[in-house]
């Protein structure tokens, strides 16, 4: 079978969900201005929020059986197993559950891991921005005008060393956190003023809390200067009110879209047991916004009161000191310093909408696109219970990870693009410098921004889409497929491949049938499904008998025809389901 035909025929059990793009379809937001030309502005209510999720549509009638607990759990849990995983995973226990159990207390404990290869990846890498605090980055990257290679650099650097925690660190079940919890509260950081500080939102507010406090993580997000300048709530005030953040953090953040009631009087809300309200209206947004009225960001737009330092600041004089009600809160006039923002950060983090938003998300990304309820009710469960935990998220993760949901799940969820690049890089043991400015890597970066999610980049404020219908489209599936034959062919100014196909072949792997067991088994933490094998191996073999061997030694089209079969594997429905 020809290259052309494996490439585009779509094997058995493909799930056909195509006909709902849950977040494309969705009403777009205008695009924020650029921050130097952007005005205070009052925001306009809109009529009507976005769609709650998606609905249930064009599911397959039959998945795969779900593989091995190993190749599940590194495949969902992380980017992907790398040469020596699956072993490590299969000597943890007598079962898949008591190795899963016992891998993901490791995982969820990301200190304890000595990640020290990976961070001599990165200082090798040679950036100079990953360290700075956020007053040098707004010293050296934004005050003066800086050149825009300069302004952007915190950005790029950010991205390089993303791909390479993701491809390089043991902690990859931390790795994902990072890469959700930047989708959760998503910024498009790659602009003027957020690229400058992106480091900072990176490194103190996600990277600080992924599996830690989901209060201690709102707030420090409220205070981001990225997010201060993204969503606009430096320039929110008494005079000029602006609600584009209050907005996104109920409908997006915290309670979700699902609790939005419109123009219900704040009144005539429905409460729960405990007398909280079900969820919020207008209303609420605009005491929301009220709330956080004064908590800005310290730069030269402002006055000499405020400074130039790119740090959050809080302006008293800003703020509305008048009575509020919000979300069943009745906060009286003239409270201390931004105790009505706090007031309302510990009703959002708390509000039992929340925990069940967040289970609906952390369980569509480490699941399944439609989850069970059995699996979002224990989900929530654990996040309510554990509000003033110091390890709340990580909790709530282990309660996903043992449900009896996730072992018996298989072929519900696709890879997105990033971690198709991934767990291409780490099962082919790929090994690219990600340097700013080198040559190859800015060439995969370049075809990396092709596949529809180049990191940190996406427009709306609602993060990339995470259901299987977004991506089981054409355009980021072949330009996701060149990645692969990007990897096995880019190589060095001496000429050594970046991906060393032929060197990580053992001796004795020379017949069609071996190497396609080989690197099949190799890229996927097991062997390949009968069908795809087969069609595999008669690629390599290319009519003659497969259990022949190949010349793989000597002859430079055998040794091309093994790299693109490492590619092909990268295009298999089983190297793309999760």
């Amino acid at each position: 079978m020809t290259l052309p035909t494996i490439a585009n025929r779509r094997m058995p059990g493909w799930r056909n969900v195509d006909g709902h793009l849950e977040t494309l379809n969705r009403e777009r937001r205008r695009l924020l201005l650029d921050a130097r030309h952007r005005r205070p502005r009052r925001s306009i209510p809109r009529r009507a929020m976005r769609d709650i999720g998606p609905q249930r549509v064009g599911v397959a009638k039959t998945v795969p059986s779900p593989p091995t607990g190993a190749s599940l759990a590194l495949t969902r849990l992380g980017f992907g197993p790398a040469p020596g995983d699956v072993a490590t995973f299969d000597a943890l226990g007598g079962s898949d559950t008591a190795r899963l159990t016992s891998w993901v207390d490791q995982q969820l404990d990301p200190a304890s891991i000595d990640d020290s290869a990976c961070d001599a990846r990165i200082a090798a890498a040679g950036f100079t921005t990953l360290e700075k605090p956020l007053t040098q980055l707004w010293t050296d990257h934004v005050q003066n005008d800086p050149p825009w290679e300069v302004d952007i650099q915190p950005f790029r650097e950010t991205v390089a060393a993303t791909f390479l925690r993701a491809v390089h660190s043991r902690r990859q079940l931390f790795e994902l956190m990072v890469d959700f919890w930047h989708n959760h509260f998503n910024v498009y950081a790659d602009d003027f003023l957020v690229a400058a500080v992106w480091v900072q939102s990176d490194r103190d507010v996600i990277r600080a809390s992924a599996l830690g406090n989901f209060r201690t993580m709102i707030e420090a997000v409220v205070k981001s200067t990225a997010m201060l300048h993204y969503l606009d709530n430096r320039v929110n005030s008494l005079e000029d009110p602006n609600e584009n953040f209050a907005r996104e953090m109920l409908e997006l953040h915290s309670l979700g879209a699902a609790a939005y009631l419109g123009s219900t009087p704040q009144d005539e809300v429905p409460t729960d047991g405990d007398g909280i309200p079900v969820g919020y209206t207008e209303d609420d947004v605009v005491a929301a916004a009220r709330c956080l009225t004064g908590w800005t960001s310290s730069d030269r737009w402002w006055d000499e009161e405020v400074g130039d330092t790119g740090e959050f600041v809080y302006v008293d004089s800003w703020h509305d000191h008048d009575a509020k009600t919000v979300l069943g809160l009745d906060l009286p006039t003239n409270q201390g310093p931004m105790q009505d923002g706090v007031d309302l950060l510990d009703r959002v983090a708390s509000h039992p909408a929340t925990a069940r938003h967040i289970a609906l998300k952390l369980c569509r990304r480490l699941v399944a696109d439609f989850p069970s309820q059995s699996i979002l009710d224990a989900a929530a469960t654990t996040f309510a219970a554990n509000v003033a935990a110091a390890d709340q998220i990580a909790q709530t993760v282990r309660t996903i990870v043992l449900h009896p949901d996730f072992l018996t799940t298989w072929g519900q969820k696709v890879k997105r693009p990033f971690e198709i690049a991934a767990s291409a890089f780490r099962s082919m043991g790929a090994d690219l410098p990600f340097q700013i400015d080198d040559e190859v890597t800015d060439s995969f970066l370049w075809e990396y921004r092709a596949t529809g999610q180049p990191l940190f980049s996406w427009h709306p404020p609602d993060g990339y889409p995470d259901m299987s219908s977004a991506w089981n489209t054409t355009s980021p599936r072949v330009m996701s497929w060149r990645l692969g034959n990007f990897l096995v062919r880019a190589e060095d100014d001496a000429g050594s491949r970046y991906a060393d196909v032929l060197g990580q072949t053992p001796a004795g792997v020379r017949s069609a049938t071996a190497l396609v067991d080989f690197w099949t088994e190799r890229m996927l933490g097991r062997p390949a499904n009968a069908l795809e094998r087969d069609e595999l191996i008669e690629f390599m073999a290319q009519g003659h008998n497969p259990n022949f061997d190949l010349p793989l030694d000597t002859d430079a089209p055998t040794q091309e025809r093994l790299r693109t079969l490492v590619a092909l594997i990268v295009m298999t429905p089983s190297f793309l389901w999760k």
